[in-house]
């Protein structure tokens, strides 16, 4: 109902209020003498369950503030954790996890909240379920694991988030049935390929027998599922399914599918091969690129104007197969959405939009119950703030009164102990400090030591040089002493006459 029907009409329990979105309501009905946890008459939920079930999110915090039970059950089982798991309430799952709700309780038929995500294709929501540690291969009272829904709803999305977390293609329930069993006999022919390949082999998939002696291909003959029947036998036709031996005839096939973008420019622009040339199997180079989420392939070949809509032989598009791998960028690429609205809605394969709407699923958390405006929205974050500066004020009341009352709070033991560590580092610093000065002054008294020494080396230095100056200036007064001419008494010159031989 309408949040506005809900405001023209008197709110008379904490159901109505929650299910309103009216967390004031709700508050006031509870300060009167309402209980949190008070089961309503016809469907035996308590408040936390409509929440849960609504989106009511305000309220739901609200509720758990207050001491809300998250492990009360409906007679159906159902926690409020299984009511979010259903509708794909994201922002309450993770409420209720962070304020310790036990995600893996079972219902009255042993589902746990990731059953009942996969069942409803509520990829996100299973995302965050897994995030918490949950089991992704727990059964239920059949044997049934999450990627045994996922198969048989033909909820491709939560299949690949199941595998990529570690759950296996061949499990079996109590009667034999393998995934690729369920997905074959209610005709989801997109989960079935993605089965068969993640399978260890072609044969080992679609060879399996359940405990009747069934294969996939026997079921979908009995259902009369008629896509998937012509898909299993043309892939019997082709054992080299699905392509791991590429024919060398197709070398731009080839180059496509190991992102080798030099080879097939250089194939596509040369003339040898056309964009949209089909191989044995129907395949373009655009679906064997998409397969493997090869982007600059992509990308190229759809500038060259290669056509995304053509179909191979199994009838699908390289959309669809960069779907079946769970290629997501690929598929955006392509022109598809990697999140889909709601996926509860009864699935159509043979609907030619029917990958456009159910090709990943994902977040579900589209209030559809609770429809708040942009102005009830602002209020109730406004309400949020207030309450968060409330207990801030409160939780520190509540540390002054335990510290008057003698206790350490462990923040305190904590800076009590930086505080010792910190004195303790600055002593060995200040030690470290006069080590350092006593080392540099013994370092200067020996420098003025050598400055001193220095000075009389050089002064000693100087006196050798001056003597050995001396000594060797003495040969030559001597020989100017020799050269000097002798004179006569008459003043005169004396000559030295050279005897003759």
């Amino acid at each position: 109902m309408p949040l506005e029907v809900w405001k023209k009409r008197a709110l008379a329990t904490v159901h109505e209020a929650v299910k309103a979105g009216d967390v004031n309501q709700l508050a006031m009905m509870v300060k009167n003498g309402a209980s949190v946890n008070e089961v309503d008459l016809e469907h035996k939920f308590s408040p936390l369950h409509w929440a849960s079930l609504t989106g009511s999110l305000e309220c739901l915090h609200w509720l758990l503030w207050h001491g809300a039970d998250t492990s009360d059950t409906t007679p159906q089982g159902w926690t409020p954790a299984h009511l979010a798991a259903m509708r794909g309430r994201d922002a309450c799952m993770q409420a209720l996890i962070t304020n310790g709700a036990i995600v893996s309780s079972r219902d009255d038929r042993g589902c746990s909240a990731v059953h009942l995500a996969a069942a409803h294709g509520h990829s996100q929501t299973l995302q965050n379920i897994l995030r918490s540690g949950a089991d992704c291969n727990s059964a239920d009272m059949n044997d049934w694991r999450p990627a045994h829904y996922a198969a048989f709803h033909g909820r491709l999305g939560c299949l690949q988030f199941l595998l990529k977390w570690g759950a296996s293609v061949d499990d079996v329930d109590n009667n034999g049935n393998t995934p690729a069993h369920l997905a074959a006999s209610e005709g989801h022919l997109h989960c079935l390929k993605f089965l068969v390949s993640q399978g260890v082999s072609l044969t080992h998939t679609l060879g399996a027998r359940n405990d009747q002696g069934e294969t996939p291909k026997d079921l979908a003959k009995r259902f009369y599922k008629q896509a998937v029947q012509q898909y299993i036998d043309a892939v019997e036709n082709e054992r080299d399914f699905p392509g791991e031996q590429e024919d060398l005839a197709f070398p731009a096939h080839v180059a496509a599918l190991r992102g080798d973008l030099d080879t097939l420019r250089t194939l596509v622009e040369s003339g040898i091969i056309n964009l949209n040339e089909r191989d044995n199997k129907g395949c373009t180079p655009l679906h064997k690129a998409a397969g493997q989420g090869h982007l600059n392939c992509l990308q190229w070949l759809l500038e060259m104007g290669a056509d995304y809509n053509i179909t191979n032989d199994a009838s699908e598009t390289p959309k669809d197969i960069a779907k079946r791998f769970a290629q997501l960028a690929a598929v955006k690429l392509l022109g598809g959405e990697t999140l889909s609205e709601d996926s509860d809605e009864e699935l159509n394969s043979t609907d030619p939009s029917f990958f456009d709407r159910h090709g990943v699923e994902g977040s579900t958390d589209t209030f559809e119950d609770v429809n708040l405006s942009t102005t009830q929205k602002k209020e109730g974050r406004m309400r949020a703030y207030r309450k968060i500066e409330e207990f801030e004020r409160l939780l520190e009341i509540a540390k002054s009164n335990y510290r008057q009352l003698g206790g350490i709070l462990e923040e305190d033991r904590s800076k009590r102990k930086e505080e010792k560590q910190a004195e303790r580092t600055i002593e060995e610093l200040k030690a470290q400090l006069e080590y350092e000065r006593v080392r540099r002054e013994k370092l200067e008294c020996q420098l003025d030591d050598y400055r001193a020494e220095i000075g009389h080396l050089n002064k000693c230095l100087h006196d050798v040089q001056a003597t050995a100056e001396e000594k060797s200036l003495e040969p030559i007064k001597e020989k100017k002493k020799l050269k000097k001419p002798r004179k006569n008494e008459a003043g005169g010159v004396l000559v030295r006459r050279i005897p003759e031989k």
